[in-house]
C-alpha cells in the first residue's frame, strides 16, 4: 500500500517512518517549499512567551535567535515536539489548534507580565493574534517564513497517479489541499483520484478537497498528526 505525503520536506520525514512501521510505504511529493526569511531578528526585551503555531515557525524562530530561555506555548504535538528538539527549555503543549493554543495562554499567563511573540509564517491560520488581544494580551507577530507553493505536480505524484499505484494521500492544510487539485487537474490527472483514498487533517482540509473525485475522504478526530494516523489506520491496519 502507498501512501502520498504532500506534507513540506521538512515535516514529511516523520511523518514518513510512522507510516512505515504501519507496513506502508510513503511517497513523498512535497508541495510547498519552506525559506526562512533573511535578515529578520526577532526583538524579545519586554516578552514573557513565545507562541508557536507549527513546527516551521519553530525552526525558522531556532534560526533566527539564540533565545532558548523564555517559555514556548505550542499548538500540538508536531510543533511541541519540534521546538523541543530545538533546545527551547519549557514549552507548553496545546495538543490541539490555534483556539486551543489561545485557551492555554489565556489560563497560564498574565497579560501584565509582558507581550507575547508569535512566530509566524507570511500566510497565516486562524487569528491567534486577535484572540489573544481580546483578553488583554499584546501579541507581536513576526514573519519568520515563507511556504512557497508548487508550479507543477511533482513526478512522484505524477507517476503514481498516472500508474494507479497510490492508495491514499494525506493532506494538513488548505492551502496544501488546493495547490493539490489545481495541479492534478491541470496534469489531466483527476479522474485518477477515483482510486484514492484522502485523508484530511481538517473539515476545512476536505473542504479544499471536494474538486477531485476521490475514492473516499477521511477526516480527522482532532486537528494533529496522531489523529490523522488513527483514521488511517482505521482503514489499513495490518496493510
Amino acid at each position: 500500500m502507498r501512501a502520498l505525503i504532500t506534507r513540506p520536506r521538512e515535516d514529511a520525514e516523520e511523518l514518513a517512518q510512522e507510516l512505515r512501521r504501519r507496513g506502508l510505504i510513503p511517497v513523498l511529493a512535497p508541495l510547498l517549499t519552506i525559506r526562512n526569511r533573511a535578515g529578520v531578528v526577532p526583538q524579545l526585551d519586554g516578552v514573557q512567551a513565545l507562541l508557536l503555531t507549527s513546527a516551521n515557525g519553530a525552526r525558522a524562530l531556532a534560526a533566527a535567535t539564540g533565545n532558548r530561555e523564555l517559555p514556548v506555548y505550542a499548538v500540538g504535538d508536531a510543533t511541541a515536539r519540534a521546538a523541543s528538539g530545538l533546545g527551547f527549555d519549557a514549552v507548553e503543549n496545546a495538543g490541539g489548534n490555534v483556539e486551543d493554543l489561545a485557551r492555554l495562554v489565556a489560563e497560564n499567563l498574565d497579560p501584565k507580565s509582558g507581550a507575547l511573540y508569535h512566530a509566524a509564517g507570511t500566510r497565516l491560520a486562524g487569528d491567534l493574534a486577535g484572540r489573544l488581544r481580546e483578553d488583554g494580551f499584546t501579541v507581536l507577530r513576526e514573519a519568520l517564513y515563507e511556504a512557497k507553493a508548487a508550479t507543477e505536480l511533482p513526478a512522484p505524484a505524477k507517476e503514481g497517479l498516472a500508474e494507479g499505484s497510490l492508495d491514499l494521500a494525506m493532506f494538513f492544510s488548505p492551502r496544501t489541499a488546493a495547490a493539490f487539485v489545481t495541479l492534478v487537474t491541470e496534469a489531466a490527472l483527476a479522474s485518477a483520484c477515483e482510486l484514492v483514498a484522502a485523508y484530511a487533517l481538517s473539515p476545512a482540509v476536505r473542504d479544499a478537497l471536494s474538486g477531485l473525485p476521490w475514492r473516499a475522504i477521511g477526516i480527522a478526530a482532532r486537528p494533529d498528526q496522531e489523529s490523522l494516523l488513527a483514521a488511517v489506520d482505521a482503514d489499513y491496519s495490518g496493510a
